[in-house]
């Protein structure tokens, strides 16, 4: 089996509540401040260099966020964009799939149920989501370079996604070896470590209990989790640049 190394990559912080994070927070609490972080994930072995997720781009980025374009940030850690051979979407939302173009030599790889949900029938009719598509980002994600998988699947030797998903209708995960042990990324299944912890959905979910089944699926495959938007994730690893950390 393919061993990988995994780097978490912070290309963005901003300042939030709990309430913006937390599905039903009491009186009192909602108001409490809670940062965030967006990161994408960076899974590179002898013969794979793989993004997980893409950021946003710089003309979605809203005020207030402290932003580096990602492609800015591997380039800091001597990888260049041209490198990235597959770009793994967890789901494509704004803040995930934005610089997706960013890869010239990259295939990219999403749920089949994901992308059915943004560009299918019902498409146009879905707004309460919809301002959460990059469209231009969406328009690079198709033709020859794109692969549909559907449902659980090895996609590399070592380097596996899994379907879980609840915050979208196709949200994945992906689960990698390294030396230290699997590696999940949960990304947006789980926001934040508090979400897995607690049981705690953040708010904006496309299935409840989707969300929750998501919770369980991360925990039943194990291993080192790193969610989608936690300050944590760059206190508990050992930093190799400014806001790239060694998670395994």
């Amino acid at each position: 089996m393919s061993r990988y190394e995994v780097h978490a990559l912070c290309y963005g912080r901003r300042e939030g509540t709990r309430g913006q994070h937390f599905l039903g927070c009491a009186a009192g609490e909602a108001d409490q401040p809670h940062p965030t972080a967006y990161y994408v994930w960076l899974a590179r072995s002898a013969q794979h260099t793989v993004l997980i997720d893409a950021g946003i781009h710089p003309s979605r980025v809203p005020a207030g966020l402290e932003y580096r374009r990602p492609a800015e940030l591997l380039d800091s850690i001597g990888v260049a964009a041209g490198d990235v051979d597959l770009v793994v979407l967890t789901h494509l939302h704004y803040d995930h799939a934005g610089t997706v173009a960013d890869f010239p030599g990259a295939r990219y790889l999403v749920q089949r149920g994901e992308l059915a949900y943004w560009t299918g029938s019902w498409a146009k009719r879905i707004r309460r989501e919809h301002w959460l598509l990059d469209e231009d980002a969406l328009a690079h994600v198709r033709g020859d370079r794109l692969s549909e998988v559907d449902g659980d699947a090895e996609v590399l030797p070592g380097l596996s996604v899994h379907l879980v998903g609840g915050h979208t209708a196709g949200t994945q995960i992906v689960r990698v070896a390294t030396a230290a042990g699997p590696v999940v990324v949960a990304s947006d299944a789980s926001h934040f470590y508090e979400n897995l912890d607690d049981d705690r959905p953040s708010p904006l979910p496309h299935s409840m209990p989707g969300v929750y089944g998501a919770f369980d699926r991360i925990r039943e495959l194990g291993g080192i989790v790193l969610p989608g938007h936690d300050p944590a994730v760059l206190e508990r690893y050992p930093a190799v640049g400014r806001d790239v950390v060694r998670v395994a």
